[in-house]
């Protein structure tokens, strides 16, 4: 378990251009690459959606090393509802609170130091404003659940990772699986989770040999698997195994083998304009706009 890394996130997102903006000059992220694909995804990487959508991978350094966001993007979809699940990432770069500051953006001090700034489609981003960490700048990931103790026993006893900080008081748990890796922090929400429609997924590598293991545990433990044992292939790159489960509130968990998911993400060069190049290309928004009509919300 030692080897398990902390991947990328995974947001829905509506207004792509818009979200462009946000992660390269607000955050200060690159495009790491960009794929667009024809067809929905076998293990609903773009949420329950037939039809062409793409997937950008953002980030401050190579996923090897750094946790990243990945954006989907559903053509045809313009906004997604949100709810309670998925309640911040938290990043340490005093450049990104100057960026933001430059551009107009809106930040709102929730505790000294610390801003929050809202992406395109409501996703909250805290920024404390200190000097960017020269390893990955993204500490955590903050996520809801409706009861502390079982969310930490599922994630901890059987995902394995280590309990960094519990405080029963302000109802809220930090875990992780390295010490230099992005942490996930769970945070009771004092109800139940509710996933609204742009319910994300979190990501995790771990040597490939291990996904049988991780999918016959869950099945021995009567936890939920959404995607059994798949191959997943990526025209012109590697193909990668995952396993996809979901935590006792319904958070989508992947683990993925790490040898080839390695090779598949390796950074592209040619990824701003690949991105460029697909928004440059998209016309959804005039084709709606010409027709008196909205993207169909999710």
């Amino acid at each position: 378990m030692a080897a398990r890394r902390a991947l990328h996130f995974v947001f829905k997102v509506g207004d792509r251009a818009r979200t462009a903006r946000f992660y390269r000059e607000l955050l200060g992220m690159k495009v790491l690459r960009h794929e667009e694909f024809e067809e929905g995804c076998k293990a609903s990487c773009n949420g329950p959606y037939d039809g062409k959508w793409s997937k950008t991978m953002v980030g401050y350094g190579p996923e090897d090393n750094h946790f990243v966001a990945e954006l989907t993007y559903n053509y045809g979809i313009g906004e997604y509802r949100l709810g309670n699940d998925f309640l911040g990432i938290t990043l340490v770069s005093s450049q990104a609170v100057s960026n933001a500051r430059k551009m107009g953006w809106p930040l709102k001090e929730v505790t000294s130091g610390v801003f929050e700034a809202e992406a395109p489609g409501g996703y909250k981003f805290y920024l404390e404003d200190k000097e960017q960490l020269k390893q990955d700048p993204v500490w955590k990931v903050t996520l809801g659940v409706s009861n502390l103790q079982r969310s930490v026993s599922y994630w901890s006893g059987l995902l394995g990772m280590k309990i960094y900080e519990k405080d029963e008081e302000k109802q809220r748990a930090l875990l992780g699986y390295a010490d230099n890796q992005c942490k996930l922090e769970l945070r009771a929400v004092g109800g139940a989770v509710d996933h609204g429609t742009a319910f994300g997924r979190i990501a995790f590598s771990c040597a490939k040999a291990e996904l049988p293991s991780i999918e016959a545990l869950m099945k021995k433990e009567n936890q939920k698997i959404l995607t059994p044992l798949v191959s997943l292939d990526t025209p012109g790159k590697a193909t990668v195994q995952v396993v996809i489960l979901a935590d006792p509130d319904g958070h989508e968990i992947c683990f993925v083998g790490d040898e080839a998911f390695r090779e598949l993400s390796q950074v592209d060069p040619n990824g701003d304009k690949l991105l460029d190049d697909a928004m440059a290309a998209d016309n959804s928004d005039k084709w709606f706009a010409e027709h008196n009509m909205k993207k169909v919300s999710a």
